[in-house]
C-alpha cells in the first residue's frame, strides 16, 4: 500500500493572437516530508489586459504564491497559508503597481490556486480564471467568475489580484477520488469551448495529458479566441490514506529502549536518575556526552507497544516541540544517530506550577500576574501557529529557579493543519483533564484559543486562591451545571475587578470568553469599568450560600418568635 499522494499534469499556454503571453500555469510537487504536511500546489493566473504590468503580475503571483505557501509553518492549515500568502501577494502588488505605473491598474491578474493535501483539494480564487474536477465523466466548475455584467456586450472583473488592497479571497475545499481530474483554464479557453466540448476533450481515454491539454487550446484558438490561452491539467494518480498498520510499521522501525538505569549510554546520552515515571512514560534526567549539557530522555511504556494512538502521540509531542522556539515553551531537541524510541528535551531545573501551589500556598496577585504574562506568551507561539495545547494544567508548567516559566507536554495538542492529512485513527476522543479542560472540549469539540484560555482562567483562579472555580468535577456531566463561585469567597484580598475578570475567562460558553489572550491579560491588571462592583450586587447574586443560610436563620428566628408569641397568649 502506497501511502503517498501520486499525480500526473501537463499544461499548454500560447499567446494567441497577441503579442505577448500574459498567462502563467504552474505545478510544485514537494519532496519528503513536504509532501504529506504541505500537499501538492497548483496555480493559474491570467493578466488582465488593462493593466499595463498585467503580465508581470501574473508572473509574480504565481511563482510567490507556490514558493512562500511553502514557506509557511507545517501547522497551518492550507486555508490560513494560502490566505496570508495571498493576502502579502496583493499588498506588494498593490503598492509596486501604483509606484511604478502610477496607477491603480498596474499589476492586476486573476489568480486561481490549488493545494491538494492529503484526499482533499484546498481551492483559493479570485477573478474569471477557472478551476474544474472531472469526476465519473462529468465536468463540474469548482470556482466562480469574479464578472460584473454591464450589458450583453460588456463587462468587468469585479475582483483581482493587485486591483484593491483589501482583498476577499474565495475559498473552498473539496474531497477527490482517486481517477480525478482537475482542470485549470483562463478565459481565452472556456470562454471559447463549452463545457460539452470541454468535458469530451479531456474525457477521451486514448489521450495522455499533455494531449489533452494540447487539444483543448487548440480548439479555443480555432473557434476564435482572441486572447491568451492557457489550461492545466492535474490527474489524481494515488490517494494517501495512513493506516494502523502503516503508522504501527513506521514507528516500529524505532525499538522501544531497554530498561534503563542510572550509568547506562543510550545513544551518546548517559542517565543519571529518573526523575518521573508512571504507567504511560518514563523521564530520565541524562547527560549529552557530545555538549556536556544535562538534557531530559522520555521513553515510552512497553505496556502501549501496540497502541497505535498512544505512539501517534509521543511522535505529535516531539513534532510539535521542535517547531515552536520560544523562550516559554519547553525547548524539545533533535535527538543524534536515534537507535531507540524516545524524545529529548532541555533540562528545566526548578519545579511545576502544581508544587509552587502546593509549596506556597495561595499566591499574591503580583506573583500571578507575573507567572500568567509568560503563559501567556508561551500559548501565543502556539496559537500563532495554529496549535491549541489542550492539556494546560499546573503540572504542565515548569517554573525554573529563575521564575522563568514554560509550557510542557505537547502530546494533546491540537495542529490545525495535521488534521487535514487522513489518517484511519481515531482523534475522537476528548483532551485534557477534567478540572482544567473547557466543557467544549470534553465534550469532543474541536479546541480553539478560547479553549485553552479557559485552561488559564482556572489555573489563576487555583494560583490566588488554591481551590476550582467550579470545584473538583469527577464526571463530565458535573462539568455541563457548572455555578461559578467567586474568588473572593476564598481570598477577600482579590479585587473585585480581578474576580470579574476570571469568571469571564472560565465561562462555560466559549462565546462568552474573551476573544483574545491580550484582552484577558489587560484585565488582569487595570480595571475594567463595565464590571460591577460586587458590593453593589444583591446578596443573592454575590453569594447565593450565604443568602440562603441567612434565610433560613431568620426564618428559625421567625418561627421560634411565634411559638413563644403563641404560648404567651394562651396563658
Amino acid at each position: 500500500m502506497s501511502a503517498k499522494l501520486e499525480i500526473d499534469y501537463a499544461f499548454r499556454s500560447e499567446a494567441g493572437v497577441k503579442e505577448s503571453n500574459d498567462d502563467l500555469c504552474k505545478v510544485c510537487v514537494p519532496q519528503g516530508a513536504l509532501l504529506q504536511s504541505k500537499g501538492v500546489a497548483a496555480a493559474i493566473a491570467d493578466g488582465v489586459s488593462s493593466s499595463e504590468g498585467g503580465g508581470h503580475a501574473s508572473q509574480i503571483c504565481v511563482k510567490s504564491f507556490l514558493n512562500d505557501y511553502f514557506s509557511t509553518p507545517e501547522s497551518w492549515a492550507v486555508k490560513t497559508s494560502a490566505s496570508k500568502v495571498l493576502d502579502s501577494i496583493n499588498r506588494w502588488l498593490c503598492g509596486q503597481g501604483q509606484s511604478l505605473y502610477d496607477s491603480a491598474m498596474g499589476l492586476v491578474t486573476t489568480f486561481s490556486g490549488v493545494i491538494i493535501k492529503s484526499t482533499t483539494a484546498h481551492i483559493v480564487h479570485i477573478g474569471d480564471s477557472r478551476v474544474y474536477r472531472l469526476h465519473d465523466g462529468t465536468l463540474e466548475q469548482l470556482t466562480r467568475d469574479h464578472r460584473v455584467w454591464v450589458s450583453k456586450e460588456r463587462e468587468y472583473l469585479s475582483r483581482a489580484m493587485g486591483a484593491d488592497p483589501h482583498i476577499e479571497i474565495d475559498y473552498r475545499a473539496v474531497a477527490l477520488e482517486q481517477g480525478d481530474i482537475l482542470l485549470f483554464t483562463t478565459d481565452g479557453v472556456h470562454d471559447f469551448l463549452s463545457q460539452p466540448e470541454l468535458e469530451g476533450i479531456i474525457s477521451r481515454r486514448q489521450r495522455t495529458l499533455q494531449a489533452c491539454a494540447n487539444a483543448l487550446v487548440e480548439r479555443a484558438l480555432e473557434n476564435g479566441s482572441n486572447d491568451n490561452a492557457s489550461c492545466q491539467l492535474i490527474r489524481i494518480d494515488n490517494l494517501p490514506l495512513e493506516t494502523e498498520a502503516d503508522i504501527l510499521q513506521r514507528v516500529s522501525d524505532l525499538p522501544f529502549p531497554p530498561d534503563l538505569q542510572p550509568g547506562m549510554v543510550i545513544d551518546g546520552y548517559k542517565i543519571l536518575r529518573e526523575l518521573h515515571a508512571s504507567k504511560r512514560s518514563e523521564v530520565f534526567l541524562a547527560l549529552d556526552d557530545e555538549s556536556g549539557q544535562k538534557v531530559v530522555l522520555k521513553t515510552p511504556s512497553v505496556n502501549y507497544r501496540d497502541d497505535a494512538a498512544y505512539l501517534e502521540n509521543f511522535l505529535h509531542e516531539e513534532w510539535v516541540g521542535r517547531r515552536i522556539q520560544n523562550a516559554h515553551i519547553l525547548g524539545v531537541l533533535e535527538p543524534r544517530n536515534r537507535h531507540f524510541l524516545y524524545n529529548v528535551s532541555e533540562y528545566v531545573e526548578g519545579r511545576s506550577l502544581a508544587q509552587w501551589i502546593q509549596d506556597r500556598g495561595p499566591l499574591d496577585l503580583h506573583q500571578t500576574r507575573s507567572i500568567a504574562e509568560q503563559i501567556i506568551d508561551g500559548l501565543r507561539a502556539l496559537h500563532r501557529r495554529e496549535m491549541y495545547h489542550q492539556d494546560l494544567k499546573p503540572g504542565n508548567i515548569l517554573i525554573d529557579n529563575h521564575g522563568i516559566v514554560k509550557l510542557i507536554d505537547f502530546g494533546s495538542t491540537r495542529v490545525t493543519g495535521m488534521e487535514e492529512i487522513t489518517s484511519e485513527l481515531d482523534h475522537s476522543t476528548p483532551q485534557g483533564t477534567l478540572d482544567y479542560a473547557a466543557p467544549e472540549c470534553l465534550s469532543g469539540a474541536a479546541s480553539t484559543p478560547a479553549s485553552d484560555l479557559y485552561s488559564l482562567g482556572v489555573i489563576l483562579y487555583e494560583m490566588l486562591t488554591r481551590q476550582l472555580p467550579y470545584g473538583e468535577c469527577d464526571r463530565l456531566d458535573q462539568k455541563r451545571r457548572l455555578r461559578y463561585q467567586s474568588a473572593r469567597h476564598h481570598n477577600p484580598e482579590i479585587p473585585v475587578w480581578v474576580d470579574s475578570a476570571l469568571e469571564r475567562a472560565v465561562h462555560p460558553l466559549p462565546s462568552k470568553r474573551y476573544t483574545s489572550l491580550s484582552e484577558f491579560q489587560y484585565d488582569l491588571n487595570h480595571p475594567n469599568p463595565a464590571f460591577k462592583d460586587i458590593s453593589e450586587l444583591p446578596l443573592l447574586e454575590r453569594n447565593p450560600l450565604l443568602f440562603w443560610q441567612s434565610l433560613s436563620v431568620l426564618l428559625l428566628l421567625f418561627n421560634l418568635l411565634m411559638l413563644f408569641l403563641l404560648g404567651f397568649s394562651a396563658q
